[in-house]
């Protein structure tokens, strides 16, 4: 499949529950109603309406919502555990809804792995057992299947634990053995409904961290499901925010933070740490450097459009900066230069790089140099814009906040 084809899409999909989920409830459900006054007026529950989005290859894209968003209820549909009302699923060409019995199970098995949230473990099989169990099922050779699940173990960092009894670990550890068994058949899909919510805060962050490693080897396509917004900016490529059965928002980590569709999702962003979310490059401006050749009234002249002035080398690489005052001050000397007035403690940063990774840097009160891996220059932050972009997303939540009271 070529890069960045979807692999997963629901089209216009309707999920509802009660004895007769195609009758007065659908109707009303796919006029707009709101699915409170929907269950009030007919005693049907609505777990999603209309609701569309599509999942490219290879990335993690989280659905994101609070108790009763249909968050679960969406992901339930991309392996058949619910039937749905009106629409389609389709995943890697195929419409998972009009799949049943040995078909539809197949079809699991070769395409996806499921990781719950509770470990759901046997306890009376060893580790390296419980990996490999989808693989028995399959009547893979013992042989095989046991190499396939150390392969997954040693993706996870349990391979020395592979004859423990699952009781000897901890929490955490068995939630590996999970992800370990969802690996283990080399599936193209990882469903992982609400899979690091039992987990403590600490060995919550420490599961992240781990499926993003995973993830940079062996490029799964992810379809993970949370009610942490935290959570879902930190790992995912793609965040959809859901709310009573509907899609408010779909969008990076860095849109779903700068440009709240909604004042539901303001309300969500404005507890999130900001800095830890927005990229360099969401601030970075054209660098507007000068050559490190240049005479020294060109400098003059440079420094008179703009009080600070990165340099490049011939190569484009940044190696100093020169400052209006620092021109003023050589400008008195016998033979002022470029290098004269040039300073080479400049500050670098990366373009993928956080706001809080730079905070540090921007408090010293210097251009910040953003350089690509060869250290060439690519663009500058200048320190104030830190502090402004995060204003700026605080000012957001107060306009929603404004709108709603008023």
């Amino acid at each position: 499949m070529p890069e960045n084809e979807e692999i997963i899409r629901l089209e216009e999909v309707f999920k509802i529950f009660g004895p007769q989920p195609r009758g007065r409830a659908f109707d009303l459900a796919r006029s707009g109603m709101h699915k409170n006054d929907v269950q009030q007026q007919s005693g049907h529950v609505v777990g999603l309406s209309n609701v569309s989005f599509s999942i490219k290859k290879g990335e993690i894209f989280v659905v994101m919502g609070l108790s009763g968003s249909g968050k679960s209820t969406a992901i339930r549909t991309v392996n058949k555990l619910h039937d749905v009302t009106h629409g389609q699923v389709w995943v890697d060409g195929v419409d998972v809804q009009t799949l049943g019995g040995k078909e539809l199970q197949a079809f699991r098995r070769e395409k996806m792995g499921m990781v719950f949230q509770h470990f759901a473990l046997f306890p009376h099989r060893n580790v390296i057992d419980n990996v490999a169990y989808g693989l028995k099922v399959q009547k893979v050779p013992r042989n095989e299947r046991e190499e396939a699940a150390l392969r997954a173990l040693r993706l996870v960092g349990l391979e020395p634990y592979a004859r423990n009894a699952t009781s000897e670990l901890s929490g955490g550890m068995q939630q590996r053995v999970g992800l370990a068994r969802a690996l283990a058949s080399d599936p193209d899909i990882l469903l992982m409904d609400e899979a690091f919510s039992a987990l403590d805060p600490l060995i919550r962050r420490q599961m992240q961290d781990e499926l993003m490693a995973i993830q940079a080897e062996v490029h799964k396509t992810i379809l993970f499901i949370t009610h942490d917004l935290n959570e879902a900016l930190r790992i995912g490529d793609r965040v959809c925010i859901m709310k009573d059965g509907v899609v408010v928002q779909i969008g990076t980590p860095e849109q779903i933070l700068t440009e709240p569709a909604t004042g539901y999702v303001a309300e969500f962003v404005q507890d999130v740490d900001q800095g830890r979310v927005i990229k360099v490059e969401e601030i970075m401006a054209p660098p507007d450097a000068i050559q490190s050749s240049v005479g020294f009234d060109e400098v003059k002249r440079a420094v008179v459009a703009s009080p600070e002035r990165l340099v490049v080398d011939e190569a484009g690489k940044c190696c100093g900066l020169v400052t209006r005052s620092d021109v003023e001050r050589v400008s008195t000397q016998g033979t002022p230069s470029l290098a004269s007035a040039m300073r080479s403690d400049v500050p670098t940063a990366k373009a993928s790089q956080t706001l809080n990774d730079i905070y540090g840097e921007a408090g010293k009160g210097l251009p910040i140099a953003v350089v690509d891996s060869d250290g060439r220059l690519i663009g500058r932050v200048d320190p104030t814009s830190v502090l402004e972009e995060l204003g700026r997303v605080e000012a957001l939540t107060d306009a929603f906040e404004r709108e709603v009271y008023m």
